[in-house]
């Protein structure tokens, strides 16, 4: 009983800074219901303004019918999904082929990958831009997703893996015939699903907030991604169509991280895990 009373006492500790932590999405999500004529005199009006009343949706209506918002909401779909495909493509490949290949400057390819962990990103803008400027290539999907997709980060944590992995199923397939290929694609990689997980969520979770990329990159309003749109819109915050207009549009970019924590949520604290570990 005192196992069980302590049990229902954290939970309770645990809940309340947790609560805290939610108010300004909670804020967020009821002036993005509230219309921006009562929200341009106070948007503290009903309980601090955390329930929406009067409620309208002309927020959300007016988001999708003018605007570029779509369209940004679509760049962002587009390369955070594009990333994280091409980033679990290179990041497998060259894992387990550093944990299981045998060829010649392995060691020194190895280094020279986890030596990349230790590159600010930051440092390489600059050529990086150059590079990207001189194929003419910059306000594309190109532009927004290649200069992400070799992370050391994903090479070094298939790597882990696939060394980890039992070599006694390899031996077994080599044994039944079964190629280098086959056993890559038909053995190594339906293990490799958690750690691909991971990684995936790791890598959309990162695209999808990524800024400061994006802004050196997109010129064209056209090409902003969903972050690099809103935070144009808060900057110039008079074409902005009011405050009510920005919170649903916060709403709107928030949603792909909040179904994934939904559907997902073992993989994303792991993702996190990992993404802490290498900040």
């Amino acid at each position: 009983m005192t196992s069980k009373r302590s049990y229902y006492w954290l939970c309770i500790a645990l809940a309340v800074p947790a609560f805290i932590w939610l108010v300004p999405t909670l804020w967020m999500v009821s002036l993005s219901f509230q219309p921006n004529e009562v929200l341009a005199r106070t948007t503290a009006s009903t309980w601090l303004g955390m329930i929406p009343i009067p409620f309208t949706w002309d927020n959300y209506a007016k988001l999708f019918s003018f605007g570029d918002t779509p369209r940004w909401f679509l760049n962002s779909i587009v390369v955070a999904g594009g990333m994280t495909f091409a980033v679990l493509a290179v990041s497998t490949t060259a894992g387990y082929a550093l944990a299981r290949l045998q060829f010649r400057f392995k060691t020194a390819i190895t280094i020279f990958i986890l030596l990349g962990l230790m590159v600010p990103e930051q440092a390489i803008f600059i050529p990086l831009y150059t590079m990207f400027a001189n194929f003419g290539w910059h306000n594309s999907y190109g532009a927004l997703i290649l200069p992400r997709v070799a992370v050391p980060i994903g090479v070094f944590l298939m790597m882990q893996f696939f060394k980890a992995a039992p070599k006694d199923i390899e031996d077994a397939a080599r044994i039944d015939g079964v190629g280098p290929f086959q056993i890559f694609w038909f053995v190594m990689l339906p293990l490799a699903r958690p750690a691909m997980m991971t990684l995936a969520i790791l890598t959309f979770l990162y695209a999808w907030n990524d800024y400061l990329w994006p802004l050196v990159s997109a010129s064209h309003k056209e090409m902003f991604t969903i972050t690099l749109g809103l935070a144009s819109l808060q900057s110039n915050f008079a074409q902005s169509e009011g405050l009510g207009r920005v919170m649903a549009s916060g709403v709107i970019a928030s949603l792909p991280v909040v179904v994934l924590f939904l559907i997902f949520p073992r993989y994303v604290v792991q993702a996190m895990t990992v993404g802490g570990s290498k900040g």
